[in-house]
């Protein structure tokens, strides 16, 4: 796969402020590529460099081969942008929103029609904006990032402030882009949002990128430790638990055991060991490192809400 996107040193600052420092990155053709961190970290301000929209103190950037600065026009006609603080008038109709932003484009778009039912809009097609769902809203601008049929898509915090159901219904959605053959481009300080749906994420924080990888390898590199939860009354389980060569502790409570260890074998080697040696457990259950994990571990806190 070939890079689309090429970010190469970008420094921006907003007088005494740094927000983005010294970001390199690539993104390959036809991923979900995820710009990931707490707010305030610089991935909006990453991401609307990427796009053109502010321009680097310093750095290069393409965007399928083109400067977003000098070729801002060329550009345009190729990409599709969701941006974060994105509204519309409150009385504009769901069609007139569709085909005014069809208009500014002077190659032939998609499908209106078909783009709105696939994005489960039709029913909504002659309601007024301000009478949408948080959800409905979010696909509408889906809707609009995809009317020119883009090349390279991006979202910036899309599912922000949404419940369950409607992230998720977004997640499908985003999916079913790449699955088109699009290449995506998002940002997010939601964790498992990251996990679920990115190839690749960079992990950003006070404008520096801290590493970039699959969201398991970030796992396996980062955060190898495992835990084993179990109960039983077996006594000589704690015996036979503390022989397993990947295990770094074993701790007993009142009704079982907390095995910690290494590597993705330490599930297995727990599970033969119980079998070879004939104990009985009356629960288990696993407990395995995400990318808040990651975060954590490379920053010493929590994503900041």
């Amino acid at each position: 796969m070939q890079p689309v996107i090429e970010v190469s040193g970008i420094r921006k600052t907003y007088g005494q402020t740094v927000a983005v420092d010294e970001v390199s990155f690539e993104v390959k053709e036809g991923e979900i590529f995820g710009l990931i961190g707490p707010n305030g970290a610089g991935k909006t301000t990453t991401m609307e460099c990427i796009e053109g929209l502010r321009k680097p103190d310093r750095g290069t950037i393409s965007v399928l081969g083109l400067d977003p600065f000098r070729q801002v026009y060329k550009l345009q006609e190729r990409i599709g942008v969701q941006l974060q603080q994105a509204q519309l008038q409150k009385r504009i109709k769901v069609w007139e929103a569709v085909d005014l932003w069809a208009s500014l484009y002077r190659k032939k778009v998609i499908d209106a029609e078909r783009l709105l039912e696939q994005l489960g809009l039709s029913d909504k097609r002659a309601a007024w904006f301000m009478n949408l769902s948080g959800g409905q809203k979010q696909r509408l601008f889906i809707a609009l990032a995809l009317i020119n049929d883009p090349e390279v898509v991006f979202l910036d915090e899309l599912t922000t402030g949404l419940d369950p159901q409607s992230r998720r219904a977004i997640w499908a959605l985003v999916r079913d882009i790449r699955d088109r053959g699009k290449t995506v481009f998002l940002t997010t300080h939601l964790m498992e949002e990251a996990e679920r749906l990115c190839d690749r994420v960079a992990i950003i924080e006070h404008g520096r990128i801290i590493d970039i990888d699959t969201p398991k390898r970030l796992v396996d590199r980062h955060c190898p430790e495992r835990t084993v939860v179990l109960t039983t009354e077996d006594a000589s389980a704690e015996e036979r638990f503390r022989s397993i060569p990947v295990v770094e502790a074993v701790i007993p409570s009142d009704i079982g055991f907390t095995i910690r260890g290494l590597g993705e074998d330490l599930v297995t080697n727990v599970i033969l060991c119980l079998s070879e040696n004939r104990i009985r457990v009356s629960d288990f259950r696993t407990i395995l490192p995400n990318l808040e994990d990651v975060f954590v571990k490379l920053t010493g806190q929590s994503i900041r809400e």
